[in-house]
């Protein structure tokens, strides 16, 4: 597959990848400038020319998925002297992140309100897990880059999502709301977790939890009820836009932190190949 098609099909199925492209070449170098190599977590496609270096432009766009970086990145190597390459040139190659989710949700629930939000959250830059134990609820259409999940044990896949995912619990049983509470409170590694009802519900799942030893501050986690204040409705779409602006307000907040974190970081310096006459100025 080209690159330009696999970046096609994984834009489509909402899985994140780095675009690396041979931006510059100095003697000899196993491909030309303007080759290009899509990386995911688990594949590749095209190549910019094996070896050690397209091993270690491989290791580097994983470790930028791993971290979810937002940032291009410009990248020198010498082919001979630290990658051991016979070539014995020099490239820069450019990382491109695309696709990167800001935020993993999982919506637990496929009800009125859960029909009526995972559309909006599957239009914004996330990626979303709709579970539900029942089949029959799912719509027969789901959107774009949703991923349906049909688990009789609903709870197991609580610790199939990632650290700092989105949590949003809306299910049809009150037992289920809070077991499934319970698993993702105890995690305590996530960046949301919202649940549906009302004071009084919170005030009854409080007591619960306190009675299986779950401390006050991680209790007071839990987003119940949920949504933005603001947004007034009983209706499921005016309850699902509430919903989902609390999720974007979270989530802005949360990566605009990361943004300043990276930025913190003492960046590694960045070494152009330049005209013999400009680096001797230089």
């Amino acid at each position: 597959m080209s690159w330009i098609s696999a970046l096609a099909e994984l834009q489509q199925q909402g899985e994140p990848c780095v675009l690396v492209t041979i931006i510059e070449e100095r003697g000899s170098t196993p491909r030309n400038a303007g080759s290009k190599m899509v990386v995911t977590a688990e594949r590749i496609f095209e190549t910019i020319g094996g070896g050690h270096l397209e091993y270690k432009a491989m290791e580097l766009a994983r470790d930028m998925l791993e971290n979810r970086s937002q940032d291009t990145r410009l990248e020198r190597f010498s082919l001979g002297a630290s990658l051991g390459q016979c070539c014995g040139g020099a490239t820069v190659l450019l990382f491109e992140p695309m696709g990167q989710p800001q935020a993993q949700i999982a919506v637990f629930g496929a009800g009125h309100v859960g029909r009526a939000l995972v559309p909006l959250l599957a239009s914004l830059p996330c990626r979303v897990r709709w579970i539900d134990s029942r089949e029959n609820e799912f719509p027969a259409q789901i959107p774009p880059g949703v991923e349906k999940v049909v688990n009789d044990e609903v709870v197991d896949e609580v610790d199939s999502m990632p650290p700092g995912s989105y949590y949003i619990v809306m299910t049809h049983n009150h037992q289920l709301d809070l077991e499934l509470t319970a698993a993702i409170l105890a995690r305590n590694d996530f960046a949301y977790y919202g649940l549906i009802g009302s004071k009084s519900k919170r005030a009854k799942f409080e007591h619960r939890l306190r009675d299986r030893g779950f401390a006050a501050d991680v209790v007071q986690r839990m987003r119940c009820p949920m949504g933005l204040a603001e947004v007034k409705g009983k209706l499921p779409v005016e309850i699902a836009v509430s919903i989902a602006g609390e999720v974007i307000a979270t989530y802005n907040a949360t990566f605009g932190e990361h943004k300043r974190s990276e930025q913190r970081k003492k960046a590694e310096p960045v070494t152009r190949l330049l005209p013999s006459s400009r680096r001797n100025q230089a």
